[in-house]
């Protein structure tokens, strides 16, 4: 009798920054954006929705957890699926029934690692699935997090802010898909896997209050600045793409400190990665990794595949690690002998770091948009709907 889907979403990581809405209710943003989505072999959200006319009420589980159902943004991402489903056909009986909600992520949540775009595209993915809604949802994802509409589409991604107040037009658009540039990789440094202290949203609204430099962001860089890059992913220039991702990920943390009181998510390891990476690719003679920082203190180097040996074993040295089986999660990673390129790089006066200030790392790739898994084993709530692990 019951109705049950299971479906996993990417995370995303942009290359020009939102940052600043214009609705806070709607989550209609103050420019556009653009980020690559990850693949989901490495990192995903996976959320399975149960619908049936024996629950009493809509329940909530988040990794192992039970949460309360209130969340203003998550009943908002109900309230419109349920309406476009009635418009799209789908049986009122099915509609009427109360859901059991149980959703994972594969790595830390809340850590600047845009777990809530994950888990909300996961959610509104999953609840189009079971009730059969056709067409574009990422005008309903954004409601739930702003950048979640990001993450339903693979390859790399543009979110349009729009023009309607009514946010109709504010979705997301596929600029390319993941099979455009296979060689572009991604390696995330996680400095810190704790939550951080100030949120997204708050830092925003502070932003959008206090920031001159936010103003002038808006006007005048971004819209310049998508034109370029999308220009730069299509004709795969990796320098062009490169510069304009670290430009902006610089200019996203000045406007957060730029915010009063200033919201500060960088700290003193994200600094020197910053700094190890200007001169690797100084040494390069041309630039070969970018790195980009959203709301939180972790690295994101976009790089291309041939790059990817050299620049881990550039990590390793400047970044140790005290534990030996401290190995990169995600993708193998070839060794590399990389002491020449060590050289250079600390006769430009870049010094090793401290053990261990990195948690752990990442290595992974483009990859493609949200999906639904078929096979019922993959299911994470039992046939009564209840949660499979809990904490």
């Amino acid at each position: 009798m019951a109705s049950i889907v299971t479906c996993i979403a990417p995370v995303n990581i942009a290359v020009i920054k939102y940052w600043g809405k214009k609705d806070e209710k709607l989550i209609i943003p103050l420019n556009d954006s653009l980020s690559g989505t990850l693949s989901m072999d490495q990192m995903h959200a996976k959320t399975t929705i149960m619908a049936s006319p024996n629950f009493t009420k809509n329940c909530i589980w988040l990794n192992g957890k039970e949460e309360t159902f209130d969340n203003i943004r998550l009943l908002a991402c109900l309230k419109e699926i349920k309406r476009r489903a009635q418009e799209d056909g789908t049986s009122k009986e099915l509609l009427s029934w109360n859901i059991h909600v149980c959703s994972e992520n594969n790595f830390p949540t809340a850590a600047g690692l845009a777990s809530s775009a994950a888990g909300y595209a996961c959610f509104v993915f999953a609840l189009a699935k079971l009730y059969k809604v056709k067409g574009d949802v990422s005008q309903i994802a954004r409601q739930g997090s702003g950048s979640a509409c990001r993450s339903l589409e693979g390859g790399f991604v543009r979110w349009h802010m729009g023009k309607s107040s009514d946010g109709s037009d504010s979705l997301a658009t596929q600029v390319v898909p993941a099979s455009h540039w296979p060689e572009m990789h991604v390696i995330i440094l996680v400095v810190n896997d704790k939550k951080k202290k100030v949120s997204s949203t708050s830092g925003m609204q502070r932003s959008v209050e206090t920031s001159d430099l936010l103003k002038h962001r808006v006007a005048y860089c971004v819209p310049k600045r998508i034109v370029d890059i999308e220009k730069a992913i299509k004709s795969k220039d990796f320098p062009t793409f490169a510069e304009i991702t670290m430009k902006d990920s610089n200019q996203f943390h000045a406007v957060a400190l730029d915010t009063f009181p200033p919201a500060v998510y960088m700290n003193d390891v994200s600094h020197s990665i910053v700094d190890l990476i200007h001169c690797f690719n100084k040494v390069k003679g041309c630039t070969k990794v970018a790195y980009t920082f959203d709301a939180g203190p972790n690295a994101c180097l976009y790089l291309l595949e041939p790059t990817v040996a050299e620049t881990m074993a550039v990590v390793d040295y400047f970044f140790p690690s005290s534990n030996s089986k401290n190995t990169v999660q995600g993708l193998p990673v070839p060794p590399c002998n990389a002491k020449e390129t060590v050289k250079a790089i600390e006769a430009l006066g870049m010094q090793r770091q401290g053990d261990d200030l990195l948690k752990y790392v990442i290595h992974t790739q483009i990859g493609e948009g949200a999906k639904q898994l078929m096979d019922s084993e993959s299911h994470l709530l039992s046939a009564n709907g209840i949660p499979l692990r809990l904490v």
